[in-house]
């Protein structure tokens, strides 16, 4: 019964949020849509609608030429479009921590078989310590999805939030972008529920990034649901999919 209830406010509550998010669009960009619409990508795209891949590729401000990097690339969803934007002028590095690869060692072998792929030749794959952050060329955008909260946890070597960030604002270029994308907890709650539920407070997200030195730049609604409790894990049949996310930009200081 609950979860028939959950999913009953999930089916009411997803078009509000869309609506309040849509109250002032950002245009996308000819460069992003034709990057979604790439054939390459047609396997991917029954989950564009739900993911919002031309509203976050165009938040992120990602553009032709720049330098990518991609923490926990996954499936390479985000990946394939990246390249498609970046093109020929640009690059993409799809990183995973080795502590995340021993968990996912197929993700991190599709993302090779990706890399490996002439249509995505300007993607490499880099494999390093959590807790040893680094590119090897500074980078126009740092993104990552759904995975800041699994640093500090146990299976990550519990990376420390603040040196992390730190890492992260020196392989920006000045002016760069930091985009954190991650599932809600509740408010208050810090780290507290990032190992069970999979959730992060979005109050210790932004905190610990300005912390590292950098200026908060804007957020998006695009992925926000009020109907998500908070409390339920996010693998949850009843939420999977359709969590709450927060969707933060920070900007490094050009001076």
């Amino acid at each position: 019964m609950r979860t028939t209830l959950l999913a009953a406010l999930l089916a009411l509550a997803l078009p509000a949020a869309a609506a309040a998010a849509g109250k002032t669009p950002a245009a996308i960009p000819d460069y992003v849509a034709k990057a979604v619409a790439d054939p390459a990508r047609q396997a991917d795209a029954v989950n564009d609608d739900r993911r919002k891949i031309a509203q976050l590729v165009a938040f992120s401000q990602v553009k032709p030429g720049d330098k990518v990097l991609e923490l926990i690339p996954g499936s390479g969803y985000f990946t394939r479009v990246f390249s498609a934007v970046v093109g020929p002028g640009g690059h993409v590095y799809a990183l995973w921590p080795d502590e995340y690869a021993r968990e996912d060692a197929d993700g991190l072998s599709a993302s090779r078989t990706l890399a490996a792929d002439a249509h995505y030749a300007n993607v490499s794959v880099l494999t390093q310590p959590a807790a040893k952050l680094g590119a090897p060329e500074p980078v126009d955008v740092v993104f990552t999805s759904q995975n800041y909260h699994d640093y500090p946890d146990p299976f990550m070597g519990k990376v420390d939030l603040l040196a992390f960030d730190r890492q992260v604002f020196a392989a920006l270029k000045p002016g760069g972008v930091f985009v954190v994308i991650d599932h809600v907890a509740p408010a208050g709650s810090g780290l507290r529920d990032t190992d069970t539920l999979h959730r992060i407070d979005p109050a210790i997200v932004k905190k610990q990034v300005e912390a590292a030195g950098f200026v908060f730049d804007g957020e998006s609604a695009v992925l926000r649901n009020p109907a998500d409790p908070h409390t339920v894990k996010v693998f949850d049949k009843s939420i999977r999919g359709h969590t709450d996310q927060f969707v933060y930009r920070f900007r490094k200081p050009k001076g």
